[in-house]
């Protein structure tokens, strides 16, 4: 990922980034598997540090045996990868606004 310049970071934005993560994974998944195929989705994100920061994604789904045409390991994949990228368009969103 390529480095963003943006201002230092409030907690408020820190919460902002981490839920925005948390719900693209989950809608990722959500959108790629009907609901009652999900056993599990568990997702816990976290931001620390303000410059740079560090965003990790850690992502449990476990799929009921119904859903045999899906790969969990695909999926998980896919929806961390979406979770970086919605963090990523965040940032860039802040980083737009402290230019003002």
């Amino acid at each position: 990922m390529e480095e963003i310049g943006i201002p230092e970071l409030t907690e408020e934005q820190m919460e902002t980034l981490s839920e925005t993560a948390e719900k693209a994974a989950r809608d990722y998944v959500q959108s790629k598997v009907p609901k009652q195929e999900i056993s599990v989705l568990d997702i816990i994100v976290e931001a620390a540090g303000s410059r740079p920061v560090t965003i990790s994604v850690e992502i449990d789904l476990k799929l009921s045996p119904a859903a045999k045409a899906y790969s969990a390991e695909k999926l998980v994949n896919e929806a961390a990868e979406r979770a970086f990228e919605a963090v990523e368009e965040k940032l860039r969103e802040l980083d737009c606004r402290s230019k003002k």
